[in-house]
């Protein structure tokens, strides 16, 4: 039987530096963040810096493209990322071999403290507003909702490769959603996670994570390995690893990360890894868990990046957005600096990238790790 893989056929991203892919990049090659601090007005005890999307922009998006007002802002964003990816190909969203997955951390969590008259009761729960999304872009299909903590975006992008390579679905449709409330903010506060300062991935003088709005949406495609062009991107390998070490607190030897790194190198050339996008949310505890991980599996010479700085963390969307930005990075034949690092503050010798750097290396591997212990690593190659 032919090899088949999960090929990268049209992607977006929404935030608040671009409503599409190529201005979110073009953003980040520029230098520019959308990181800003808000105060205690937001609804909050203490000030945090944020990426926060401006509502009325995507409102008006949405009123062009005829979505109506029985959706929450959450499903709006979703849809509109997944409308905006479909429109860069052909495929049919109709077809029982289109399947629509939703990745999200928090979904319609707001609903718990304020809900409109014109949203349905069962909105909140992820699996009802997933139909809702689905069934907007015209896919027939019972959809599948991953909500694994910070590596649901990872999840998803594995998941959906499996079916391909199983030959199950000939199309996924993976879309990571998130947006903040002063619920999700409060939560992380609680925990001490968060920080008045733009966050400094890896950096000796890092004090906490950002938080970020975003919806991203990658097309996976089927494809014979054998008749994979000049320029495809696919997804070689991925793997998920559960160390269980703590409900919020990473393993300090990087247990579930390292045994994920290990499970896709199997067989893999180090040699033509660009650089690893590390999950790199600039708190104490996973910078430094991250760098264990990547130390025990061999990769100290890879450089390691980190985007938080540019979109902050946005939870269900991050395993997405970062993997488009990180695959346009490779299209254009550079590594990414991790905006806010200066100076290395993890105990092991990893090479962090501070400045854009050119390289000819055609893959690169996405990491993410979240609470409960649940670790993530993909390596996508460029064929």
């Amino acid at each position: 039987m032919a090899e088949r893989v999960a090929v990268i056929s049209a992607d977006n991203i929404l935030s608040p530096l671009g409503f599409n892919t190529s201005d979110n990049y073009n953003a980040v090659k520029n230098n520019l963040s959308c990181l800003r601090l808000y105060g205690p007005d937001w609804g909050v005890s203490d000030s945090f810096v944020a990426a926060l999307i401006n509502h009325d922009d995507v409102l008006s998006e949405c009123e062009a493209e005829g979505i109506s007002e029985g959706y929450t802002f959450f499903e709006k964003m979703a849809i509109l990322s997944i409308r905006k990816t479909l429109y860069q190909c052909q495929i049919d969203i109709t077809s029982e071999r289109t399947l629509v997955i939703i990745s999200s951390t928090k979904g319609n969590i707001d609903l718990l403290c304020r809900k409109p008259d014109n949203i349905a009761d069962d909105q909140v729960m992820l699996g009802e507003a997933a139909k809702a999304i689905a069934t907007n872009v015209g896919n027939p299909n019972q959809p599948i909702v991953i909500s694994n903590a910070c590596i649901s975006g990872a999840s998803s992008q594995i998941t959906a490769a499996r079916l391909i390579k199983a030959g199950y679905y000939d199309h996924v449709i993976v879309c990571g959603i998130d947006v903040l409330t002063p619920f999700v903010v409060s939560g992380f506060q609680s925990l001490k996670a968060l920080t008045d300062k733009p966050c400094r991935p890896f950096d000796e003088e890092r004090t906490g994570i950002n938080l970020g709005d975003a919806a991203s949406t990658i097309i996976y495609s089927s494809k014979e390995k054998k008749d994979l062009k000049h320029g495809d991107w696919y997804l070689e390998a991925g793997a998920i690893r559960n160390d269980a070490y703590h409900i919020s607190s990473p393993s300090n030897k990087g247990e579930g990360c390292y045994r994920a790194l290990r499970q896709i190198l199997q067989n893999q050339d180090l040699g033509d890894i660009a650089f690893i996008n590390a999950h790199g949310t600039a708190t104490l505890f996973n910078d430094e868990m991250e760098s264990v991980a990547i130390d025990r599996a061999g990769l100290n010479a890879i450089p390691v990046n980190s985007l938080k700085g540019y979109f902050g963390h946005t939870m269900g969307a991050a395993g997405v957005l970062e993997t488009i930005i990180s695959k346009c990075a490779l299209n254009e034949g550079v590594i990414l600096p991790t905006k806010g690092y200066e100076n290395l503050g993890v105990s092991k010798k990893i090479v962090v990238t501070s400045q854009m750097v050119e390289t000819n290396k055609q893959s690169f591997i996405k990491m993410m790790s979240g609470f409960g212990g649940c670790n993530a690593a993909i390596l996508f190659k460029r064929y």
